[in-house]
């Protein structure tokens, strides 16, 4: 009896190429979700974590931040691809009621997030304030994960970078909505983490529950066995995976050096008269570029059939972005290199979603593999400062930083060239 490998069509729905265009009603609820998930991430980080170390440790609240924020990445590189893999390995069944794989865990992370922030309301002390953002991170994280592999569970190759470019907006609008929220809606740092509390609730819980979630047969499980040796994804077995994590690597490193000393650089190097307020400024045209480009470019990737012009493109645009910065340091010029980064940023951040998802290596370990490629988003995060802060003080100061800036992204771009098996 000969052995027939099973194909696309024979495989169980939860594996299965998608081939359904989902409605806009759909795409509705995970921008939601998405918008939830990310006001949860970076309005404590920009507003609510600062105030309340300040107000614990004011005499050294840049160390504590430090290190509380610098623990909770760690929480997130950690966290992300685990949650990925045990949502790809999830079959659950309550008597008569069968779940899908990834639901349980974005309304679980929606959930225990919430309490967590909850949690960080109350806190008085360090200690409890690093405990709540662990557990904040990794509440967060395993939500992200299972949403992020809502693209590739259900979304056909053709509809991809539209999609992603819905779902790249709230990174972006996520930070504006939350700070607003915090500072011009609630007043107080704990009234700050409740609201947040409810925003992600009330944005992720419509996804969660009232869109389909295809449940995954026991017999086409991954075994629980390999599931910490299945974290590696060999670049030599799937170069074009590998390729993938490093151009999203080099250009999340590019972005990370390009934003971290924004501030500063306002201060010190362009001399506004109220940088915080120019940061805002900043800030919104960042978004009002990202926005205008993300699901026009996403679309027209789909439309053409081709993601790699697009990211390259992306690239020069930023890059042209920072070697403004670097050789002009004035406030009109700063204005136009937020738009230009935000706009080239929109381009890049849906074409290149949605080329991620083209080259996973097997449809059974969708969330694990993505959760993997988003330790190329939160590992610059960390390296960062560490190679921004020695180039401002020691070797050429604010126009080395863009210029080095521009260098990488550039780099990261160009690179999606190796990737053989997407147009």
């Amino acid at each position: 009896m000969t052995t027939v490998d099973p194909t696309p069509t024979s495989l169980p729905a939860a594996l299965a190429e998608p081939t359904v265009s989902v409605r806009r009603g759909w795409i509705a609820l995970l921008f939601a979700a998405n918008l939830g998930v990310w006001m949860a991430f970076f309005t404590p980080i920009q507003v609510l974590l600062p105030q309340q170390l300040g107000q614990i440790a004011p005499a050294n609240k840049e160390t504590m931040l430090a290190v509380v924020t610098g623990v909770g990445a760690l929480a997130a590189v950690i966290a992300n691809p685990l949650a990925g893999a045990l949502s790809d390995r999830t079959c659950l069944r309550l008597g008569r009621w069968e779940f899908g794989r990834r639901h349980v865990w974005t309304l679980g992370g929606a959930v225990l997030g919430a309490l967590a922030l909850v949690l960080l309301a109350q806190a008085r002390t360090v200690l409890a304030v690093t405990v709540g953002w662990v557990a904040a991170q990794v509440c967060f994280n395993a939500m992200l994960a299972s949403l992020t592999a809502a693209v590739p569970d259900r979304v056909p190759v053709t509809q991809r970078g539209g999609v992603s470019g819905w779902v790249g907006i709230p990174q972006a609008l996520g930070l504006v909505l939350g700070v607003v929220l915090v500072t011009a809606v609630v007043t107080g740092n704990a009234a700050g983490y409740l609201a947040m509390a409810a925003v992600v609730l009330l944005l992720a819980l419509p996804f969660a529950l009232r869109t389909a979630d295809d449940p995954l047969p026991r017999t086409h499980r991954p075994p629980l066995r390999g599931l910490f040796r299945g974290m590696w994804v060999s670049p030599r077995r799937y170069p074009d995976f590998g390729w993938a994590w490093i151009t999203r690597f080099l250009v999340q490193l590019g972005n990370a050096l390009g934003t971290l000393y924004l501030l500063y650089f306002l201060t010190d190097e362009v001399r506004v008269a109220d940088p915080e307020g120019g940061l805002l400024v900043l800030i919104l045209l960042y978004t009002a570029g990202l926005m205008a480009t993300t699901v026009v470019a996403g679309r027209l990737s789909d439309r053409t059939g081709r993601r790699k012009v697009f990211v390259i493109a992306a690239g020069v645009v930023i890059a042209v972005a920072a070697l403004l910065l670097a050789v002009a340091p004035t406030w009109p010029m700063a204005l136009i290199a937020a738009l230009l980064l935000g706009g080239g940023y929109g381009v890049y951040l849906s074409v290149d979603a949605a080329l991620i998802t083209q080259v996973l290596p097997r449809a059974t370990d969708r969330a694990k593999d993505l959760g993997v490629i988003n330790i190329a988003n939160s590992a610059p995060q960390v390296l960062g400062p560490a190679i921004s802060a020695p180039i401002v003080v020691y070797l050429g100061g604010y126009p080395a930083l863009y210029a080095t800036t521009a260098a990488v992204t550039l780099l990261g771009s160009v690179l999606v060239l190796k990737i053989r098996s997407v147009p």
